[in-house]
């Protein structure tokens, strides 16, 4: 099976989370979560993905699950 995943698409809702929790600020995040806000900051940019481990924390912090934190978007050509 050939791997395609170059239309494949995960974004997340880090951003929009942190503000519907009292204006939580990145440092903030990072210090719950055990990252540094540079973290933040590039998984908000969608220039780093978090291991499985770290996207449990994140869903953890903000009281929801993983699907409401980040999103995975499969293109046509996925099976």
């Amino acid at each position: 099976m050939p791997d395609n995943h170059e239309d494949a698409r995960v974004t997340n809702r880090i951003r929009r989370l942190r503000f519907d929790h009292d204006e939580m600020t990145q440092q903030a995040l990072a210090e719950k979560v055990g990252v540094t806000r540079q973290t933040i900051i590039a998984l908000e940019a969608g220039k780093y993905f978090p291991s499985l481990l770290l996207a449990f924390r994140l869903a953890a912090a903000f009281g929801v699950r993983i699907e409401d934190v980040f999103q995975f978007e499969a293109g046509a050509s996925i099976n």
